[in-house]
């Protein structure tokens, strides 16, 4: 299996008076499902950040999608996050457009043709259960409604990568479940690496997963 990610003494840090990750030494394969849990403040979503290259390495290496982000320019980590998907804890949708132009955002940033855009588009709605929602605003709806639209903008470009930072932490069991489902699915049946931060790796979910922890710094594989 390809590796989508290897990280070799890595090491990251917001200043220099603290080291968030410490020397870690990790690798996710492509076509994988990672967990990574650990207490508040442990590090996750600082990990999370480095790899669609928000945060860069302070030491050591991190090669995501075959491009080493220490020092990476900006043309090139642009090029990486056009195959990205980001789900926030946030959402951080945009609230001047509608939820139908949300999730379109990655279709258009990445050239995709105007009958293509739509289709994909409608068939999202259609997945998260929002097409009666379509020209809605986001302030209109829920938290539940808004994270199953990031999840859908997450997916709208057929990503070889998705990243999701709490993506059920604050939402109802209807929505949560239906987050695990797409999740599951773009894994299982398109192939897609998904990594999840989480503080509770959910019981019902039907796939073979990776799962590290993050300690004091190290960041530890689970058998």
């Amino acid at each position: 299996m390809d590796k989508v990610i290897i990280a070799n003494n890595l090491s990251l840090s917001y200043s220099s008076n603290e080291t968030i990750i410490n020397q870690a030494d990790f690798s996710v394969s492509s076509g994988s499902f990672v967990f990574i849990t650990g207490a508040s403040g442990s590090g996750k979503s600082t990990l999370l950040k480095s790899i669609y290259g928000a945060l860069k390495p302070e030491q050591g290496s991190l090669i995501v999608g075959g491009v080493e982000l220490k020092g990476v320019s900006t043309s090139k980590l642009n090029f990486l996050r056009r195959h990205i998907g980001i789900v926030f804890q946030d959402y951080k949708l945009v609230k001047e457009w509608t939820i139908e132009k949300n999730i379109m955002l990655p279709l258009i940033i990445n050239g995709y043709d105007k009958n293509v855009t739509q289709n994909q588009v409608d068939t999202l709605l259609k997945h998260v259960r929002l097409k009666h929602q379509a020209g809605k605003y986001p302030l209109e709806l829920s938290g539940g409604e808004q994270q199953r639209v990031a999840m859908a903008r997450a997916l709208s470009h057929n990503p070889i990568l998705i990243l999701a930072d709490e993506p059920t932490g604050n939402l109802d069991d209807y929505s949560s479940q239906l987050i695990w489902n797409l999740l599951e699915g773009a894994n299982s049946q398109l192939k897609t690496t998904v990594i999840v931060v989480t503080h509770h790796i959910p019981e019902t979910l039907n796939v073979d997963y990776k799962h590290f922890h993050i300690e004091y710094g190290r960041i530890n594989e689970v058998n």
